[in-house]
């Protein structure tokens, strides 16, 4: 026994001897322990090195890419110089053509600049940019901040049951992204590759090490950026939307086109905001972030989500938690606007039952709504193919029920996990806690209230020209919240008379709202991309 433990204890110490600068590697990392805590991440001055381009060390090595000769000194460079300039953390701006393809709309970009930032998974150079939070606080600041409004969000979707299916995991998204040094949000990153440089002056990478980045990050870059996840949400819609109120009375469209009325007033709404205040969507073209605000008039979160994620990505988080939280307000909202704008008369009006639909109408109803808009408007179609395939799976009857039900339930469940994560993650406190998001907040408001005032006053003009009376409540429902909406003015219109159910009436503009907001996204697209 005495021997073995003599031969224990000599190979301990050869371990330790041969060792010994691992251990004090790690006794030193321990040491700096308190520098990667949160505390020390909520006092942090400045934005992630990724995000603002701005990292401490250039290179592996601690070096930086050698700067180039600036004109001064009588030297120019062309298209074969500029590798010499580049590394994985960012480049020297060597002539003129480079100078033109890396300036954007706010910041010309002179010869002679460095242009930080990173290489993703894929080799495409991402640019750094300054990063301003509200009244210029320290990073770490707003983080601590956007920690209680996240939470704020997770009550109101437990306690208050304000659109708690996405409020809840758009809530907890942000919570996550706001963890300091917590990288669930942090890119792929590609480094020792090869550096080659496009026409445009913007350089690529090939064949290097890829680092990868946070759950988050690839959750958004699978279903937001490729589109998918709104797209499956509007199948599982599809799959739970009956469209018999509105093959049954197809006028009821027109309330459903009038509510989209409110998402061009927040479009001209935000190019006015742009006009007097230059610069206010920061580096997002106006017009296009104008088209990406002004569609959560339409009360409709995954065409908001879609359309934004291919025009303004960087105000997705801003407005995608006004297009939810304005669905969820709909109760408090839209019942003073409708009183206000009608009569106790109006209100009182009672409605005929709608017709019995017949299955074959059912059935082709989705197969030529979509047949109109590959003719029409092809750019809706990702959209409006997928409502109406979800809708045709659960028309079709038992033979295709097993599809009808998982788009209804586990697809379209697992599919709102993911997506409300992913546009949480974009609630980190450079994107939200700006004047920007105050702006979008207020246009997106007013946006909603307009939809729910033109579809209760285009009822009231039907009215005038047609011998049978609509009641302007259901003109409410035109905004694409459903069944929310269609529920409300079902509300309102038994607080006035308790027999007077128009529920089935109001779905008829509620599902015809759904289709016109998606299509006025198809029309945005096409005129902005």
């Amino acid at each position: 026994m005495k021997k073995f433990l003599m031969a224990a204890l000599g190979l301990v110490c050869a371990f330790g001897a041969q060792a010994e600068g691992d251990w004090r590697a790690t006794l030193g990392k321990v040491k700096d322990l308190g520098g990667d805590t949160g505390i020390a991440g909520f006092v942090r001055k400045g934005a992630p090195d990724y995000i603002t381009g701005k990292f401490e060390k250039k290179n592996a090595d601690g070096t930086w890419a050698d700067r180039p000769a600036g004109p001064e000194q009588g030297k120019k460079y062309g298209t074969a110089d500029r590798v010499a300039f580049a590394n994985r953390n960012g480049y020297w701006v060597v002539d003129e053509a480079q100078a033109k393809g890396a300036s954007t709309e706010r910041h010309q970009v002179k010869v002679g600049e460095w242009i930080g930032g990173y290489f993703d998974d894929k080799g495409r150079f991402v640019a750094g940019h300054e990063v301003k939070t509200l009244f210029g606080m320290p990073y770490g600041v707003g983080q601590l901040i956007m920690i209680p409004l996240c939470l704020i969000m997770m009550y109101l979707a437990i306690v208050k049951g304000f659109e708690p299916l996405l409020l809840l995991p758009i809530g907890f998204g942000g919570l996550l992204a706001n963890c300091p040094l917590a990288g669930v949000t942090a890119p792929a990153m590609m480094h020792d590759g090869v550096i080659t440089f496009l026409e445009s002056g913007i350089p690529v990478m090939q064949g290097g090490i890829v680092e990868p980045g946070g759950f988050l990050h690839y959750f958004f870059a699978f279903g937001i950026d490729t589109g998918v996840f709104p797209i499956m949400i509007f199948m599982g819609v599809g799959a739970m939307t009956d469209f018999g109120p509105l093959i049954a009375n197809p006028k009821m469209a027109l309330l459903g086109g009038a509510a989209q009325f409110g998402i061009f007033f927040a479009l001209f709404g935000a190019l006015g905001l742009a006009t007097a205040f230059p610069g206010f969507f920061g580096d997002v073209i106006p017009v296009k972030a104008a088209a990406s605000i002004g569609i959560i008039g339409g009360a409709d979160g995954p065409t908001a989500i879609w359309l934004t994620s291919r025009l303004a990505p960087d105000l997705l988080g801003a407005i995608a938690v006004a297009a939810y939280s304005y669905m969820a307000l709909v109760p408090i909202i839209q019942p003073p606007i409708m009183n206000a704008l009608t009569t106790k008369s109006e209100r009182l009006i009672k409605m005929p039952p709608l017709r019995e639909v017949k299955k074959i109408e059912k059935i082709c109803f989705p197969l030529i709504v979509l047949l109109l808009c590959a003719i029409l408007l092809p750019s809706a179609v990702p959209l409006i193919g997928a409502l109406m395939l979800g809708n045709l799976a659960k028309e079709a009857g038992p033979s295709v029920a097993r599809i009808s039900d998982t788009m209804s339930n586990a697809l379209i469940n697992i599919v709102t996990i993911m997506l409300g994560l992913s546009v949480g993650s974009k609630l980190a406190c450079e994107k939200f806690l700006s004047g920007t998001t105050l702006g979008i907040l207020a246009l997106g408001l007013c946006a909603f209230c307009v939809g729910t005032a033109a579809g209760v006053l285009m009822a009231k003009l039907m009215n005038v020209f047609s011998k049978e009376k609509v009641n302007p409540l259901i003109g409410s429902a035109g905004v694409s919240a459903v069944p929310m909406a269609a529920r409300v003015s079902n509300k309102v219109s038994l607080q006035n008379d308790p027999a007077n159910f128009i529920l089935m009436q109001a779905m008829g503009p509620n599902v015809s709202g759904v289709i016109g907001s998606a299509v006025v996204a198809g029309v945005l697209y096409t005129l902005c991309r």
